[in-house]
């Protein structure tokens, strides 16, 4: 892939890098209803690749949060149409790289050395390139590190990004003004704290200490004295990622062993630590042959309020699914039904919402589940497709869910379909509500 020798960082720049997506996307609706007139069978499938094609190529060029937001909505199916999901997935591993200046540019900046006076060796190539940085094979005194380089302009442009970025959201999210406003505030306050690599430095030291005595789970050791606000140096983990561990047939013993120790992890953080690694896409992970699973990063952790623990976990209890007046309380302080709803609102909105806890707390009414059934994953993934289409909320002036859930109900997406993706069977542990 070819590298990347400049980053847009002004205001202006990147305004005019969203300002051409949108367009494009704009133009692509335009041909795309006009070859319609002509043959009414068309379908939209050519339509979202062409502007999952344009609106990637924008943001892979901005990087952090641009590319950041793609990255996130590849993982939430329910959002966009399957051309989007795919191509933005790519932001997982593959984003193109900066070029060797820039990446020796910005150690002087940070750490006032270049990288080759800092590490006994250095790859100026990166072995993976994402959304907020990329990562660079590095040796000191007989250990191989991993070395994570923030792209420049990063955490100056959360802000500004995000704004300039709304009115390509709501073309593609189709989404109401109050969810779109409730969306971003949270996605840029986590943009915000991953763009600290002093703070993911911190809590990455303090996570992996917690849950350090956790069966099939390893992390790196994390280096400060090779850190700084722009760069973390971490021992460099051997394994495969997810595509590349598949490929090589793993036996459903394997596959099972890996799946617990990662439902194991994400039970842990949730209901012990009440703060949870909260990007679970395939990138973050290392897969080995003999069942372990490797955790590489810890830049998006969602601290969980006590109050809103306790009421949505209590909703994935499965004994709650029969008490409906129980169930009603806790919509409301989950802001799914709210007060000024009329009586026939308030019904609606709890049967809707009714489903969806069903759905997604599923796998809590049995011991052992079976993620493997692509039928249950394709299920929920569909139910959330539909109650986003669902014009009662599209059309509504408020938002519905508390803030809160944006970052654990993804977090329980992502799991699902990583378990999903492994087809490994694990054995269900109740939180303790």
């Amino acid at each position: 892939m070819k590298n990347q020798e400049s980053i847009p960082t002004s205001k202006v720049a990147r305004a005019t890098q969203f300002v051409k997506a949108t367009a494009k996307v704009g133009g692509n609706y335009i041909k795309h209803y006009g070859k319609k007139l002509i043959d009414p069978t068309l379908t939209k499938e050519q339509l979202h690749a062409d502007n999952a094609e344009d609106v990637y190529e924008a943001l892979s060029n901005l990087k952090g949060s641009a590319l950041k937001m793609a990255q996130m909505m590849s993982m939430d199916k329910s959002l966009l149409p399957k051309a989007y999901s795919d191509k933005f997935a790519m932001s997982q591993y593959s984003a193109p790289p900066l070029s060797g200046p820039l990446v020796i540019k910005t150690f002087k900046g940070s750490l006032g050395k270049s990288p080759f006076e800092i590490f006994d060796s250095f790859n100026l190539e990166a072995s993976n390139a994402a959304s907020i940085g990329q990562v660079h094979k590095a040796t000191k005194n007989g250990k191989n590190l991993a070395v994570k380089v923030q792209y420049p302009g990063v955490a100056s442009s959360v802000s500004s990004d995000l704004k300039m970025a709304r009115p390509l959201a709501v073309q593609l999210l189709n989404l109401n003004d109050a969810e779109i406003d409730r969306y971003f505030v949270e996605v840029e306050t986590k943009l915000l704290e991953e763009a600290d690599y002093k703070l993911e430095l911190r809590r990455s030291m303090e996570v992996t200490k917690l849950c350090e005595n956790l069966k099939n789970v390893f992390f790196p050791n994390y280096y400060p004295e090779y850190s700084s606000e722009k760069i973390i140096t971490m021992d460099w983990l051997e394994g495969l990622h997810l595509k590349e561990f598949l490929s090589t047939n793993p036996s459903l013993e394997t596959r099972n062993q890996i799946g617990q120790a990662l439902w194991d992890f994400y039970h842990f953080q949730m209901h012990t630590l009440k703060e949870v690694h909260a990007d679970p896409h395939p990138g973050n992970f290392l897969f080995t042959q003999d069942g372990k699973l490797g955790i590489l990063d810890f830049g998006c952790i969602k601290v969980i309020p006590e109050d809103f623990y306790n009421s949505y976990f209590a909703l994935i209890n499965p004994n709650i699914l029969d008490k409906p007046e129980r169930m009603m309380e806790i919509f409301k302080e989950l802001e799914f039904v709210l007060g000024e709803d009329s009586e026939h609102l308030q019904q609606f909105f709890f049967d809707l919402f009714y489903k969806m806890i069903e759905i997604l707390g599923r796998p809590f009414t049995h011991s052992t589940f079976d993620f493997g059934n692509d039928s249950y994953v394709q299920e929920v993934y569909g139910y959330f497709e539909y109650v986003a289409s669902v014009k009662e909320l599209k059309n509504a002036n408020a938002a519905r869910g508390s803030q809160h859930g944006l970052y654990v109900n993804r977090t329980f997406f992502g799991l699902y379909t990583l378990l999903n993706d492994l087809k490994a069977k694990v054995n269900i542990e109740l939180p303790k509500i």
